[in-house]
């Protein structure tokens, strides 16, 4: 998980609060995208 996390852990570059958010969001979406791609495919049997 460190090799994940590790290039998202730089500081906020915009002043502007709104791009701040903009950047966070943008963060957590790439963040989701890299640990979805090591969870396992599953499927419920019923």
């Amino acid at each position: 998980m460190f090799r994940v996390k590790k290039p998202l852990r730089r500081k906020l570059n915009f002043r502007d609060h709104n791009a701040q958010i903009s950047e966070i969001y943008a963060m957590v979406k790439a963040l989701d995208e890299l640990t979805e791609l090591s969870m396992p495919k599953t499927k419920a049997i019923i």
